[in-house]
């Protein structure tokens, strides 16, 4: 999935069929892994068409936008955090499973076979199921996972909070399917199943009828991501929810549903979001006396504690009221306009970085990737108005400058090159005025 040449442009047709797992097999049959075509970053456009979509059809009919401007800007933070190692490596998903495939498969099923296509979209949903199951009941995968529950909105930018460690876990439970099944056939499932889960995550659209009985809905999933008691490890399935009526774990949309963890991290701070839980297994590791009960504090559910059962006791789950305050910033609106602005011209420049990656050296690329860091991490420290987030903003519109200076970021409007320039020299002095106050009087929060 990294062969540029091998890159085959997407119709419109095809891009809104893929996102709901619609494509056919003659489309999407590729002899090797080289030839399958990146479809999730090929999904770009169209996620960016959804979301635009669900906010006006939102408007109209509720009279208000189901997003939160801090919200959608922390999950497409942990997005694009998500997809960063991807510059450099290809997926452990795909490294991990073609390895087997190599070197331990029993027989190889036909890679242009319509049966082979259909066995796999069973085996990667199957496979897919048990992975998110144990994501909830494991907690050291639940580490990766919980990054996708921290939003305490449910609109189509959550489906994009993805973890940055979620992979290095999930490709354990595919692995079985190397044994037969080609690498490109597999390839192309693992992206669909994920393009898929893209549009369930909406609360615009309410029953489906006869389709909730086979296929994973918004209802369903609302259910998944609600912190109510009744949703706590339920409907694990990615695309079908059949596994869920199979294995016990379904459960119907019922009540008002809650969302967000059930003991909320209250931050937008995209590297908080993504390893906060990891500190504390690692915190909770080394307060636990005992060998065993250290080992259960990993590998238990996130719930669990001495004496309790594995899954820890439900009874302990804090009741929803129904009443709940949503984590807000407190930024004005105008400094929110700015993380906006600032956020578009980092998005320009990670497309840009993603586009002319064969091109670039391992140095730049890691100096690239760092700069994406550093300006979400700004962004974030703004959103919760932290004390340092002014002397941040300083040293990133600093670093913006210098690259603009050396023709690694350019305007997306050439003739705006002047503007650009004079902008962010006026941020420097700003932000830098602020900095110098913090250090002069103490911590304060920026405006």
């Amino acid at each position: 999935m990294k062969n540029p040449e091998a890159q085959q442009d997407v119709s419109v047709s095809q891009g809104v069929r893929m996102m709901f797992y619609m494509m056919k097999p003659n489309e999407t049959s590729f002899q090797t892994p080289e030839e399958v075509p990146d479809y999730v970053k090929k999904a770009t456009p169209f996620f960016i068409s959804f979301m635009l979509l669900e906010l006006v059809i939102s408007w109209v009919c509720k009279g208000k936008p189901l997003s939160r401007v801090d919200d959608v800007l922390t999950s497409l933070s942990a997005g694009i955090l998500s997809r960063l190692p991807s510059l450099f490596f290809r997926s452990i998903e795909v490294t991990s499973y073609i390895y087997i495939w190599e070197n331990y498969r029993f027989f190889s099923l036909p890679w242009d076979s319509p049966w082979t296509w259909y066995l796999t979209f069973l085996g990667v949903d199957f496979a897919y199921y048990w992975f998110h199951r144990m994501a909830h009941e494991v907690n050291i995968i639940w580490a990766g996972h919980q990054v996708h529950h921290s939003s305490e909105d449910y609109n189509l930018s959550t489906a994009l909070r993805q973890s940055v460690l979620q992979i290095y876990t999930s490709w354990i439970f595919y692995s079985p399917m190397a044994l037969f099944i080609p690498p490109s056939v597999y390839a192309v499932h693992l992206q669909f199943n994920l393009l898929y889960q893209f549009w369930i995550h909406t609360e615009i659209i309410n029953n489906l009828g006869p389709l909730e009985l086979i296929l994973n809905t918004p209802s369903h999933h609302r259910v998944h991501h609600g912190k109510n008691r009744y949703c706590i490890d339920k409907n694990y399935g990615g695309t079908l929810i059949i596994w869920d009526r199979i294995f016990g774990t379904f459960e119907a949309e019922k009540e008002r549903v809650i969302y967000g963890l059930t003991h909320p991290i209250n931050t937008f701070d995209p590297l908080r979001v993504q390893f906060h839980h990891l500190f504390y297994i690692w915190t909770t590791f080394w307060a636990t006396p005992g060998f065993f009960h250290k080992f259960s504090v990993i590998f238990k559910g996130p719930g669990w504690g001495p004496g309790k059962p594995r899954l820890g006791l439900s009874e302990e789950i804090p009741e929803v009221t129904g009443k709940e305050v949503l984590f807000s910033s407190s930024a004005s609106q105008l400094l929110k306009i700015y993380t906006v602005v600032q956020f578009a011209v980092m998005l320009a420049f990670y497309e840009e970085t993603f586009a002319n990656t064969a091109a670039l050296s391992q140095v730049t690329l890691l100096l690239r990737v760092l700069f994406i860091i550093l300006t979400l991490t700004s962004i974030g420290f703004l959103l919760d108005q932290r004390p340092k987030a002014a002397i941040m903003e300083t040293l990133r519109c600093l670093v913006i400058l210098m690259l603009y200076r050396f023709g690694h970021i350019k305007p997306l409007v050439p003739a705006l090159s002047f503007v650009f320039e004079i902008f962010y020299s006026i941020c420097i002095t700003f932000w830098g005025v602020r900095s110098m106050k913090l250090l002069a009087t103490g911590p304060g929060k920026p405006k």
